[in-house]
């Protein structure tokens, strides 16, 4: 099987089965998305999900959260991995965000990588759930899947990774295919005993055909 023949098999499966695929996170607003997916870093979405809205309902906006300050925000947060540091790049972000751009989170990936506390994987979280803008997070998730099922090959890093991937998914699907592909990797194709039985891609996939022949 070739690699876009894999690609269009992936991707019809996944067209087919998971129509609607969204991010796990709860937000109303661009900003609760930015506190979240900051948040989420080596975390839990379900441990975000219950921090989130009594620190939001708190500072709901990159105005009332840059009045703050770090020790009162570590106060919401300190259940979640890091909160030291989430805390003091909470206020950074939300301090720059009201400073430079009017409390407005902006589109632009470089502008996203601004902000504190905001890398790569976070301005394109951003970019594609809140403004369908065709580029593709590599979380844990995604980089495991992906090489697993043969997507991505001999990547070492994200951003090899992310390349490939964007440069076989349609424009159009990526932003949905990011949300695929770390759903898949959540719930069936786990780090540790993957559930390859239960996997609708397993016929597509180079790690099931790897493991099928090893145990003939």
């Amino acid at each position: 099987m070739t690699k876009r023949e894999r690609y269009r098999k992936v991707i019809e499966y996944f067209r087919e089965h998971m129509p609607v695929a969204e991010t796990e996170l709860v937000y109303s607003d661009p900003f609760q998305l930015l506190v979240a997916v900051i948040l989420s870093a080596q975390c839990t979405d379900k441990r975000v999900n219950i921090i989130t809205p009594p620190l939001l309902a708190k500072y709901p906006t990159a105005e009332t959260m840059a009045k703050t300050s770090p020790e009162k925000i570590f106060e919401f947060i300190k259940s979640c991995s890091y909160p030291n540091n989430k805390a003091k790049h909470l206020y950074g972000m939300a301090k720059m965000l009201a400073d430079d751009f009017n409390g407005v989170v902006p589109q632009n990936i470089d502008e996203l990588q601004k902000l504190p506390g905001v890398g790569r994987k976070t301005a394109n979280v951003i970019a594609a759930v809140v403004f369908n803008k065709p580029v593709m997070p590599v979380d844990t998730h995604v980089f495991r899947v992906s090489a697993r099922i043969g997507l991505s090959t001999n990547t070492k890093t994200p951003l090899e990774t992310e390349k490939q991937l964007t440069h076989y998914i349609p424009e159009h699907l990526i932003p949905l295919a990011h949300h695929w592909l770390i759903l898949h990797g959540r719930y069936i194709c786990t780090a540790r005993s993957p559930k390859c039985t239960e996997c609708g891609v397993r016929n597509f996939c180079s790690y099931y055909r790897k493991l099928s022949k090893t145990s003939v």
